[in-house]
């Protein structure tokens, strides 16, 4: 797993898609694919009206991550000192097994590259000490990054209060 964790309150989410239109600038992709991504789910019976949620989806950084093992060239790697999950472009020969591989469809072919794409938590930026640029994107502060033990104390401080108002 790595080390940092995107996470979002789907309850401030307006599906504005913000977040993927930065994704796709600060990558430099075209139309075709979306490294991350928003998802209607519902809609919902909620307080007798009907709502949908909506979540944000992007690579899950796995541990043991089956894109990387399938890659025949060693272009999806994943970095020791933080544990992101990337796509070195110079080595990627465009064969596909990473997108086969991923159960969660987190690599995307880029038609334009011909090459796989896939969230990288913008590391890059990271790398500069700036957020992914899809969090810094997001007008209504929903999606959060970091470490992943400081947003699992965000997430349990966040449900703790929504308990208490009931």
């Amino acid at each position: 797993m790595s080390i940092y964790y995107l996470s979002q309150d789907n309850k401030r989410c307006i599906s504005c898609r913000a977040c993927q239109v930065q994704c796709k600038i600060n990558k430099r992709l075209g139309v075709g694919p979306k490294p991350s991504q928003i998802v209607e789910v519902g809609p919902v019976e909620r307080e007798d009206s009907p709502q949908a949620n909506y979540v944000f989806l992007s690579c899950f950084h796995c541990e043991n991550p089956w894109c990387v093992a399938a890659c025949p060239n060693g272009a999806m790697q994943k970095r020791f000192k933080d544990g992101i999950v990337y796509i070195n472009h110079d080595l990627c020969a465009g064969c596909k097994s990473c997108i086969v591989a991923c159960p969660w469809g987190a690599p995307q072919w880029d038609e334009q590259r011909g090459k796989a794409v896939k969230c990288d938590y913008c590391k890059d930026r990271l790398d500069a000490g700036l957020r992914p640029a899809c969090v810094t994107a997001c007008p209504t502060d929903s999606l959060k990054f970091d470490t992943a033990n400081k947003t699992e104390n965000i997430k349990r401080n966040r449900y703790a209060k929504e308990i208490s108002n009931i």
